[in-house]
């Protein structure tokens, strides 16, 4: 089972903003200071997207390859699959993530409606409403 991380969506004010990041952008490269201690773990897996304090999207990740500044780059695929909205706090820079509780991709026509605020979709959880 792959390990997987997540991050903050920062700058971005909705869905549609994180989407846009993506359009046209190849290779997707985010760039980090350090490189993640477990960074083997995470072939396979993939960076999670923090947006209103929900987790709303994933996109998988290709490797870690060295900038020539010394910092590391994150390399994903362009692409950003939908997850089930799952609260989650808001964290600086990147936290690891382990497959037992990272959200399920939403199915082919499966949708999530507008992103709920992480508090909401929480106390829905709590409620065995989602």
């Amino acid at each position: 089972m792959p390990l997987h991380m997540t991050k903050i969506a920062f700058g971005a004010k909705s869905y549609a903003d994180l989407e846009g990041w993506f359009e046209d952008r190849e290779p997707f490269l985010m760039t980090t200071r350090y490189l993640p201690k477990r960074h083997e773990e995470m072939l396979g897996g993939s960076l999670y997207w923090i947006l209103g304090h929900t987790l709303v999207a994933r996109s998988p990740i290709i490797g870690f390859p060295q900038a020539k500044d010394g910092r590391w780059h994150i390399h994903l695929e362009t692409q950003l699959i939908r997850v089930h909205p799952m609260p989650k706090r808001a964290h600086q820079g990147w936290r690891y993530l382990e497959d037992d509780n990272a959200p399920r991709d939403l199915a082919d026509g499966e949708g999530a409606g507008e992103v709920m605020p992480g508090s909401l979709v929480g106390k829905l959880r709590n409620l065995g409403l989602v």
